[in-house]
């Protein structure tokens, strides 16, 4: 019988976020990619996946998608078989941050919306990943989930809750990983994530930056594999 795998993407990311990265895991492996753009919490987001999810399942997050990862893991731990939490923060944010992200909302309401920034998308991959097909696939994606989902999205992780209290109550496989070179979210916050999960494996990606899924997809696929394997 084939393992039941929810995946749920980050900011401005669609299935393309997860393609290469669960490709090699096969026919043991039945996926489901969550959506994320409906709604404006990331509680709203958690319960519009539990929704549809299988009964029980593994559960793997990047950035925005492991925020809502973590809210499952409140609202549903006892369906949760496996936990990945990648390139992601189990922090919320400060208030420079929130700051930010508003003025980063009201700027996209006045004029028009491009996607991917140049300079957010030097922070999502690699530097020797900018102006190839790779960055230019992200760019695509970013114009698909749109500049309405976009606004939602930015909502609700700007109001997210502070996780790292209940980490410690989180009894299942944990994989956490992170890019080597993920400047948005660094390894360091991957390294608390570990700290405060009982049995939690870290695994770093070399040579990736934020998008590890894209831009490691082998070596992602290779960790996803030992992980349900656990």
């Amino acid at each position: 019988m084939a393992q039941e795998l929810v995946l749920l993407p980050g900011l401005l990311c669609d299935a393309r976020l997860w393609r290469d990265a669960i490709a090699p895991l096969g026919t043991g492996v039945r996926p489901m990619i969550a959506d994320l753009s409906q709604d404006d919490s990331i509680a709203a987001m958690a319960a519009r996946t539990l929704a549809v999810a299988p009964a029980r399942f593994a559960l793997a997050g990047l950035s925005m998608g492991g925020y809502v990862a973590l809210e499952i893991m409140r609202q549903a731990p006892e369906r949760v078989t496996h936990l990945a939490l990648l390139d992601t923060t189990a922090q919320q944010d400060d208030e420079a941050r929130r700051a930010k992200r508003r003025a980063g909302i009201e700027s996209i309401k006045l004029g028009r919306f491009i996607g991917v920034s140049t300079a957010l998308l030097e922070s999502l991959v690699a530097p020797q990943r900018l102006g190839t097909p790779l960055a230019a696939e992200v760019q695509a994606m970013s114009e698909r989930v749109g500049q309405e989902a976009y606004i939602r999205q930015q909502t609700a992780i700007m109001e997210r809750i502070d996780s790292r209290p209940g980490l410690d109550k989180i009894k299942v496989p944990t994989l956490v990983g992170v890019g080597e070179l993920d400047i948005l979210t660094p390894p360091t916050l991957s390294q608390e994530i570990a700290a405060g999960i009982a049995g939690a494996e870290l695994v770093t990606f070399a040579g990736s930056g934020h998008l590890s899924t894209m831009e490691a997809p082998e070596t992602v696929a290779k960790a996803l594999r030992v992980w349900l394997g656990r």
